[in-house]
């Protein structure tokens, strides 16, 4: 009896694909293409060139499957790892433009009132702080691997990127935000959990 593909881990549909299955590649694919957009997107703020490194960066994974090395991180890391070089590729050749594009401009008028609050301010605050020191590793060349450390983690997601090493786990709805505070800081350790309703 065959096992259905997507039932298999993303480690043992990598040892298919070097064996040419494109079956399991599709699956593969399935899992991972939304993430690769995002992160592809969110890097060149235009759907085509996204669109495009997307596609450039799954093309090369397949091409190149037998590179993956379980060892070095998950499929996934593997993956957006490809992505995120291809647009950094893609801007270095100035394939994307600075300015948004007409059907990208009006973006933010199409979205729920709710999604333009203070609250996704903030969100969107912090994963620009994630980039921006991702980006900042870059400058002393290509590391091996990057781990990510988070003292509190809420469980959302701006980025694809999940911790490497967690402090502590703090399931928070999306209109609560954590406060930390260090005695150095603000002379008292703790960490509070504030509702923006009643802020």
């Amino acid at each position: 009896m065959a096992r259905d593909l997507r039932d298999l881990a993303d480690e043992e549909l990598m040892q298919m694909v070097r064996r040419g299955d494109a079956d399991a590649f599709a699956v593969v694919y399935a899992r991972h293409a939304s993430s690769a957009f995002s992160l592809a997107y969110r890097m060149l703020g235009s759907r085509a060139a996204a669109e495009d490194v997307t596609q450039e960066a799954f093309l090369s994974a397949w091409r190149s499957g037998a590179r993956y090395d379980r060892g070095r991180g998950s499929v996934r890391t593997w993956l957006l790892g490809i992505v995120h070089n291809r647009a950094i590729d893609a801007m270095r050749r100035g394939k994307v433009r600075d300015f948004p594009r007409a059907d990208d401009e009006n973006a933010a008028e199409h979205l729920e009132a709710d999604e333009r609050t203070d609250v996704e301010v903030a969100r969107r605050q912090e994963a620009q702080t994630i980039r921006a020191a991702i980006e900042t590793l870059f400058e002393y060349g290509r590391p091996a691997r990057v781990q990510l450390a988070c003292l509190v983690d809420r469980g959302h997601r701006e980025l694809p990127i999940r911790p490497d090493y967690i402090g502590k786990n703090l399931p928070t709805a999306r209109d609560e935000r954590v406060q930390v505070q260090l005695v150095e800081v603000d002379e008292v350790d703790r960490v509070l959990l504030i509702s923006e309703k009643e802020a």
